[in-house]
């Protein structure tokens, strides 16, 4: 399989600053046919990095948000009348196995198991798939086909946990939070101002420590961002962070009033 040398640059990359290896391996797994199964909290940049890999590989990006109502049907598609007439219409998983492309299922286990079934036959060596609903028409996936799902084992109960049968057919890329320096320069590159960038990544970095017990959830790289976007439109530093921070992370009054009073202690002088 073709793909871009990690040194080319090219132009209009999604930005991505790597906290690891990740890209590396990435890229090893595409070369290989192999599926990629990344492992992280929420708001880490899993997204991020399908995005940025998907635009060296020069290739399409189809992202499937996954929720419990999705059946098969969605991803692999199904027969709709067009113009009085009958006609099947490809899944967002069957256009990238016949056309090439990343198919990126997001929070897979928040899907039917008949759809996680449905991906199992392009997971190993044959890498084909079944359209059973087309009359049993098996599609053979193109050599620039990838598939990658996200999971975050920290989240999820154990009804909802993703099989072993399928996480031992994917290549499994672990990914964190980043390292302050490197949070820094991902909120500076978002737009926000150098010194609300440090105040902010401090407040994370606080949080993800366990100050405040009982959350669910901790502050992402996503809710930092989310949260200098404010400040850049106006917000004071504690408003921003309430907004973007405390109050998405609980709606408990003495966790929000923990929250706060950590945000009033970081905020820049």
């Amino acid at each position: 399989m073709s793909a871009a040398p990690l040194s080319e640059a090219k132009s209009n990359t999604p930005f991505y600053i790597a906290t690891g290896r990740e890209v590396e391996a990435f890229q090893a797994a595409y070369n290989s046919c192999l599926p990629v199964m990344l492992q992280g909290p929420t708001g880490c940049g899993k997204t991020r990095l399908v995005e940025y890999m998907a635009h060296r590989f020069g290739v399409p990006l189809y992202t499937v948000s996954c929720h419990e109502d999705m059946t098969a049907s969605d991803l692999l598609g199904r027969y709709v009348l067009v113009d009085g007439n009958t006609e099947w219409v490809d899944g967002p998983l069957t256009k990238a196995v016949r056309d090439g492309g990343i198919c990126y299922l997001d929070e897979i286990v928040e899907a039917r198991q008949d759809a996680t079934v449905a991906i199992h036959s392009l997971t190993d060596h044959r890498r084909e798939l079944f359209l059973e609903r087309k009359g049993g028409e098996v599609l053979r996936a193109s050599k620039d086909f990838s598939l990658v799902v996200s999971y975050n084992p920290g989240y999820q109960s154990v009804l909802k946990d993703l099989k072993t049968s399928t996480r031992q057919r994917m290549v499994a890329i672990e990914l964190g939070f980043p390292e302050p320096d490197i949070e820094e320069k991902i909120l500076i590159e978002s737009g926000v101002e150098a010194d609300s960038a440090v105040a902010l990544v401090r407040l994370g970095a606080v949080i993800r420590r366990g100050s405040i017990t009982g959350l669910r959830e901790v502050a992402s790289t996503r809710t930092l961002i989310a949260a200098g976007k404010l400040m850049a439109h106006g917000l004071s530093f504690k408003e921003a962070a309430t907004l973007a921070i405390a109050g998405p992370l609980t709606d408990d009054i003495e966790l929000r009033a923990g929250l706060e009073a950590l945000i009033d202690t970081y905020q820049p002088a």
